[in-house]
């Protein structure tokens, strides 16, 4: 992988998406710039759809 982000594809992004699967809100950041940089409306709605932004509700534990 680059250390430049400008040289970094819609398959980095959504390959490091799908690593951050556990992660909720890192995954969405990488999938929606994944969206951003791709061309086809379509493709990018579907990206977005299958990396939701996480929910804002916090659920407090002891």
């Amino acid at each position: 992988m680059t250390r430049d982000p400008a040289d970094l594809t819609v398959a980095d992004y959504l390959d490091g998406a799908r690593e951050m699967a556990a992660a909720p809100f890192l995954a969405h950041l990488l999938a929606e710039e994944a969206a951003q940089r791709t061309t086809d409306p379509a493709t990018a709605a579907g990206i977005r759809a299958s990396f939701p932004g996480p929910t804002t509700t916090r659920t407090e534990t002891d």
